[in-house]
C-alpha cells in the first residue's frame, strides 16, 4: 500500500513539472520580457546601451496601469514627466510623447542614477549601488 503512495505522489510531482515548465516556458519572465512581447520596439529611441525603447499609442498612465497587472511593481511614482515603476531589479519609465508613449526599460542600478533628481524620496530612495537598501533611524536593521 505505501509503495503505490509512493508511485501516484512521483507521478503528480511528474505531472506538476510539466505543466509548471510549459507555464514557465509559455509566459512573461519578467517586466522587461513582458515590454517587449506587448509593445512596438522602437531602436532609435534607445538610450546608450541602457535603456531600451519601446512606444505606445495609449497614454502612460493607461500602459503603466497594464504593465502594473501583468508585473505588480515594488514602487510607483507618477508626476508630470511620467510615471516610473520600479522592479526588483529592473526599471520602467513611460513618458509621454506626441504619438502616446515612450516606454523605457533599463537596469534598476542605471535607472536609479538616471532618475533620483526626478524621484528623489518617491519610491526609489534607497535603491542605489552601494547602498544596503535598509532604512529607518538609529539601530534600525542593525
Amino acid at each position: 500500500m505505501r509503495r503505490i503512495c509512493y508511485l501516484v505522489a512521483g507521478c503528480l510531482a511528474a505531472v506538476g513539472l510539466v505543466i509548471g515548465g510549459i507555464a514557465a516556458f509559455s509566459g512573461s519572465f519578467s517586466p522587461r520580457s513582458y515590454v517587449d512581447k506587448h509593445y512596438q520596439r522602437a531602436a532609435s529611441r534607445d538610450i546608450g546601451t541602457d535603456a531600451r525603447a519601446y512606444l505606445s499609442a495609449k497614454p502612460p498612465s493607461r500602459v503603466a496601469d497594464e504593465i502594473s497587472r501583468a508585473w505588480s511593481p515594488a514602487g510607483r511614482h507618477a508626476d508630470g514627466s511620467g510615471v516610473y515603476l520600479r522592479y526588483s531589479t529592473d526599471s520602467v519609465v513611460l513618458k509621454p510623447n506626441d504619438t502616446g508613449t515612450l516606454i523605457l526599460v533599463e537596469a534598476l542600478r542605471t535607472a536609479y542614477s538616471r532618475y533620483s533628481g526626478t524621484l528623489g524620496g518617491n519610491g526609489w530612495a534607497g535603491y542605489g549601488e552601494g547602498n544596503s537598501g535598509r532604512r529607518g533611524g538609529p539601530g534600525s536593521g542593525k
